[in-house]
């Protein structure tokens, strides 16, 4: 006699993007150990298996709490559970974000489940225009957040370290092919960023090759292309809007 199968187990609902940075900066300012976190996660919140390496390991970025822990760890931070979750980056973190199941998500964008789980699973979203105009309007995506999704940023960072290098008007086009913004937005980004890296350049050149201010001023200079997209997205505004 053949058994009847076995039904899945119930899904467990994402957890929210943990702010690790957050955590260590209130515990700080109340002067307060991991050790004393934990103590008052277990005595205040009934979660005694809660110690100090699971503080530190939170405020390290290499564990996240889950929904009953976040909520306790709040408590004992005196903040709001909200003020400890970060900006969600992948696109499972933006579906918990928004409290949606995977089934949702699938069903509103046209796609069977295990296709759109197995997106999640690779952090990379591979839908088509369509399809990615509505996956922007049921999570709430900036424009911003949907090219780190389509996995565009860093064709975006080449442009524009280009930009910033050598001639900013000949990358123009290109970058507006990729980014719908206004033109006229665009051109004024790119040249406010072109000016900033090249002061920064010619500090080196004006302070010399060596010393301590030529050596910050070429260390900032490879920290500003480094974080080259952060900079683009905060001066046009995280996905502003395509005016003519």
């Amino acid at each position: 006699m053949r058994r009847p199968p076995v039904p899945p187990p119930p899904s467990t609902p994402p957890t929210p993007p943990f702010d690790a940075p957050a955590a260590r900066r209130l515990r700080l300012a109340l002067q307060m150990g991991p050790e004393h976190v934990a103590y008052g996660m277990q005595v205040s919140y009934g979660l005694p298996y809660i110690t100090s390496d699971h503080v530190i390991a939170w405020e390290r970025g290499i564990m996240a709490p889950g929904k009953n822990e976040l909520t306790a760890l709040a408590g004992v931070l005196w903040c709001a559970p909200c003020e400890l979750i970060g900006r969600p980056r992948t696109l499972r973190e933006h579906r918990a974000a928004r409290g949606l199941s995977a089934e949702d998500v699938a069903r509103a964008v046209g796609l069977e489940l295990l296709v759109y789980v197995r997106m999640e699973e690779s952090g990379e979203w591979r839908g088509t225009e369509r399809q990615s105009a509505i996956l922007a309007e049921v999570l709430e995506l900036s424009l911003a957040d949907l090219m780190t999704l389509t996995g565009l940023d860093g064709r975006l960072a080449g442009l524009l370290r280009g930009a910033v290098t050598t001639r900013w008007q000949a990358y123009v086009r290109p970058v507006n092919k990729m980014v719908p913004l206004n033109r006229r937005l665009l051109e004024s980004t790119l040249q406010e960023l072109h000016r900033h890296y090249q002061g920064q350049m010619a500090a080196t050149l004006t302070w010399g090759a060596g010393g301590s201010a030529a050596v910050e001023a070429s260390r900032a200079g490879r920290d500003f292309l480094d974080r080259i997209v952060e900079h683009f997205w905060e001066r046009v505004g995280s996905g502003g809007p395509n005016t003519p």
